[in-house]
């Protein structure tokens, strides 16, 4: 096995390589990332004009193959052959780790099944990045992009409200005004990071309790990343409802929002918005 691939003289093991790439300062790539795409027969790529601005800065004239969602199931047999033919090919994505929320994984387990090696070459990523700098807690559950039909992204802020943990969503600028009142529907009593332009020179950090969000005026600019804190649980908060606040909710469940109940119940009583929220979410299924 070789340890040290940095050096021009030594060869790397034949195999699929998921080389990280800069998730937008081009000086975040590692040594060793380098040195791989450089001793590599072809790079596979989402798109060839964003990578090679990178490939050339750093001087590498590897054979490109363009790789992506539309044509990734056209491409395997091409690439698997490649591979056991003795080709050294590397994975990239447009920026980051490959695979996560990214083409790859038809690929990857392709290679497992024709028993050919998967070598991953860390580096950036945004969420780690942005795991690392929102002061929240360690343990984070990823979703990535929102699905398009509401009634599955509905379904799975649900779940996710349940976790006791972090959580991660990649969000396009174009659609942050429209997650804006599920975020503060499913995430009440949280905090929220939302990371712009990383590492890149007009980044913006904007921290904030999800309560306390606005509509955006104006299109923010680049993908974000949105962190979600734990759920903080008050202990003194009592779990369950009375009779007396389930008759409160039955009066109210369609003259006022959730958000609304949720806000008069716990008004007088320490009752965890949480259970309120569960209650209504059942009683509306049940109407």
């Amino acid at each position: 096995m070789v340890r040290n691939s940095n050096s021009n003289n030594v060869e790397i093991k034949k195999g699929l390589y998921l080389v990280s790439t800069p998730i937008g300062n081009l000086g975040d790539i590692t040594f060793r990332g380098v040195d791989t795409l450089k001793k590599s027969d072809y790079i596979l790529c989402e798109d060839t004009r964003v990578s090679k601005i990178l490939l050339q800065k750093y001087q590498i004239n590897s054979k490109l193959i363009s790789n992506h969602k539309f044509n990734e199931k056209k491409n395997l047999s091409k690439i698997i052959e490649l591979l056991r033919n003795g080709s050294i090919v590397s994975l990239i994505s447009d920026a980051g780790t490959p695979i996560i929320s990214d083409p790859g994984k038809m690929l990857v387990n392709e290679c497992i099944k024709h028993n050919i090696e998967v070598i991953p070459i860390p580096g950036p990523s945004s969420v780690l990045s942005a795991i690392s700098i929102s002061g929240f807690s360690e343990k984070f559950f990823f979703y990535g992009f929102f699905p398009e039909k509401k009634k599955t992204l509905s379904e799975d802020l649900e779940n996710l409200s349940n976790l006791n943990s972090s959580i991660v969503f990649f969000v396009s600028p174009r659609k942050i005004n429209k997650v804006i009142p599920l975020l503060k529907t499913y995430f009440s009593d949280r905090k929220i990071l939302i990371c712009r332009e990383m590492t890149k020179y007009f980044e913006e950090f904007i921290r904030t309790e999800v309560d306390k969000l606005e509509i955006f005026d104006v299109e923010l600019k680049g993908e974000l990343t949105i962190v979600i804190s734990e759920n903080k649980i008050d202990k003194k908060a009592s779990q369950t409802l009375n009779e007396s606040d389930k008759n409160i909710i039955h009066k109210m469940i369609n003259k006022i929002s959730i958000k609304e109940i949720m806000n008069l119940i716990n008004k007088d009583n320490k009752i965890s918005k949480k259970e309120i929220y569960n209650y209504c979410i059942k009683l509306k299924n049940e109407i």
